[in-house]
């Protein structure tokens, strides 16, 4: 059963020269990644310097396999360096009722 990856970001747009290239490195990385399904990326309307980035994946297990990769890390540490702030990540499962 598929998994839901919420996560969030904000960050000034005056940033994007530096944080988007480290966002698309992501974004490639992790669509080869086994049990990588899709991405999609949203802003809020009220505040384009805040993002959301909703991923599927096959498992939790197949996200955190990711995630504990090397290059996963250190982009994250980059991206996390430059907000300043951690990137928040919340995984949701689908309920049966």
């Amino acid at each position: 059963m598929s998994v839901l990856v919420i996560i969030k970001r904000v960050f000034r747009m005056h940033q994007t020269d530096k944080i988007v290239p480290l966002l698309k490195e992501l974004r490639v990385k992790s669509e080869k990644q086994p049990g990588f399904l899709s991405r999609t990326t949203y802003s809020k309307m009220s505040d384009p310097g805040e993002f959301i980035v909703i991923n599927e994946w096959e498992t939790a297990d197949d996200w955190m396999n990711w995630m504990n990769q090397k290059e996963a890390r250190d982009l994250q540490w980059q991206i996390d360096s430059l907000i300043g702030e951690k990137t928040i990540f919340e995984v949701y499962r689908p309920e049966e009722f």
